[in-house]
């Protein structure tokens, strides 16, 4: 990942790899992908930590994962959410959103006590 901490982000990940799979079911490079194409480049994940997340996921029954055939031919694991990882990701959503509220009003607080 690049630009911001990776700190930040390592708590990120999943919640990131959760939206996208909301929208379809894909293969792994296409998860990297796809958010690199969504953020504008500003995030880039890398196989060392995206793979691990993946199988994190999949083993709490968040995703789970199918062979198929990828758009160049080859054989490629396919991963798609499960109930279980739709209703994390709304938790999650609701988590992200109220922290981005309270950061936002912390570094808009010029002047205010």
């Amino acid at each position: 990942m690049t630009l911001m901490r990776k700190e930040l982000l390592q708590g990120t990940l999943e919640l990131l790899i959760l939206k996208t799979l909301s929208t379809a079911r894909l293969h792994g490079w296409d998860i990297a992908k796809r958010i690199a194409v969504v953020s504008q480049d500003r995030l880039s994940l890398k196989q060392g930590s995206l793979y691990p997340a993946l199988h994190r996921l999949e083993n709490r029954g968040l995703i789970e994962a199918e062979w198929g055939v990828s758009e160049a031919g080859r054989s490629a694991k396919f991963y798609r959410l499960t109930r279980s990882g739709k209703k994390r990701l709304t938790e999650e959503q609701s988590q992200w959103a109220s922290f981005a509220d309270a950061i936002g009003r912390v570094l808009d607080m010029e002047g205010k006590a």
